[in-house]
């Protein structure tokens, strides 16, 4: 499943950083989560649970923040957002885009000039924005 391969890579991600910093916990993390990406929140927050058991990231808090996506228009430099072109959206192209985002060219054209040259400029992956860690002498 897609989301337990996310989740595998922020882990890995997040106690990386941990050891690195010489942290004695993890406290809190802060994924954002690219509304063209299309993840299962909840499915990726069970499986980061289950991978950080056992580790100084247990119990830590996850918290995530959806990116709503936007892009521009590389012809006319017109700016929309998904939610302003989402009727042309069916349940098998949000599929393709969960795995390969790109493909929203194929499907999509500026709203303006009809232009299949555009720009993803948010909106497009999944990534940690922020790890709250408590360190050796910290409360």
């Amino acid at each position: 499943m897609h989301e337990w391969a996310l989740a595998d890579a922020i882990v890995r991600t997040v106690l990386d950083h941990a050891n690195r910093e010489g942290a004695k916990r993890v406290k809190a993390v802060k994924v954002v989560l690219g509304e063209l990406q299309d993840v299962d929140g909840e499915i990726v927050k069970f499986a980061m649970e289950q991978l950080f058991a056992g580790t100084i990231a247990e119990g830590a808090e996850i918290i995530f923040e959806e990116e709503e996506a936007v892009f521009r228009c590389r012809n006319c430099g017109y700016e929309w957002k998904l939610k302003d072109v989402k009727e042309k959206f069916d349940e098998r192209l949000r599929e393709d885009m969960h795995f390969i985002p790109e493909v929203v060219h194929a499907f999509l054209a500026c709203p303006r000039c009809g232009s299949h040259d555009f720009e993803i400029v948010q909106g497009r992956g999944v990534y940690v924005s922020e790890i709250k860690l408590e360190k050796g002498g910290e409360a």
